[in-house]
């Protein structure tokens, strides 16, 4: 199974990348098209040139690899990608080869966590409008979608309803990493990743952080609509258990 999680920045996707990579089946990618996002914008991204150097800047490899051969001889292959990554002339076709899921936020909170770390964040810069494409080319294909405050208020059952939903088994390993990070994080995770290196699980609750300015709540207003758009579709997060994956 290759998986492409779709997801804006600041939106749980690191610590959802910990969940799937302590899963002792498999695999995983951080951010596959950043370093091509990166040298066909000229954006200057903080640590710019150590993901250049660390990424392949050709999207037609990217996409190839994203469907190509499973690492590390294991059988999942779990793609944490940014929907703002994906620029028109990227590469989309593949999306039709692999299990796609789409991991929303409320803007509010994505552009108040996102500000902390970026100041002056676009729209394009956090992903809505391109989610919520990518989202409507895929609709025929049915494709999941995830709320992050799901996840947070209640780990175990939403991770098995995603399980459930993508007909892979429920892991109890996906609840916990260790501390420190991940051995396959982004060349850029020192900047972006120290509260989640900081965590062994999902943080309780789904804490709003600071108080938006002006300009802020104009931004996440104009993002609203293609959150709305998603959410319609969600996963209804229930207290069934499904069936385990095998120990291995």
């Amino acid at each position: 199974m290759r998986i492409a999680m779709w997801s804006g920045p600041r939106n749980l996707s690191t610590a959802m990348m910990y969940a799937f990579g302590n899963r002792p089946d498999t695999a995983i990618w951080d951010e596959p098209f950043y370093a091509a996002y990166l040298k066909a914008t000229g954006l200057d991204h903080p640590m710019r040139a150590d993901i250049l150097a660390a990424g392949e800047v050709d999207p037609l490899r990217v996409a190839a690899h994203c469907q190509g051969p499973i690492p590390n001889g294991k059988s999942v292959f779990y793609q944490k990608h940014m929907t703002h990554h994906m620029l028109p002339d990227f590469p989309l076709d593949w999306l039709e080869n692999v299990t796609n899921i789409f991991l929303i936020r409320r803007p509010d909170r994505v552009v108040a966590s996102y500000h902390a770390k970026r100041e002056n964040p676009t729209l394009d810069d956090l992903g809505f409008r391109q989610q919520a494409e990518i989202f409507t080319r895929l609709r025929a294909h049915n494709p999941v979608v995830i709320d992050s405050d799901d996840i947070l208020a209640a780990p175990e059952p939403a991770l098995r309803a995603l399980c459930k939903a993508i007909d892979l088994p429920f892991s109890t390993a996906m609840l916990h990493w260790p501390n420190g990070g991940h051995a396959d994080d982004g060349a850029w995770a020192k900047h972006w990743y120290g509260a989640v290196h900081r965590s062994t699980g999902f943080a309780k609750g789904g804490a709003s952080g600071p108080a938006l300015p002006p300009v802020g709540k104009v931004l996440a207003a104009k993002a609203l609509p293609f959150y709305q758009q998603l959410a319609k579709g969600k996963l209804k997060i229930g207290l069934d258990k499904g069936p385990l994956m095998t120990p291995r």
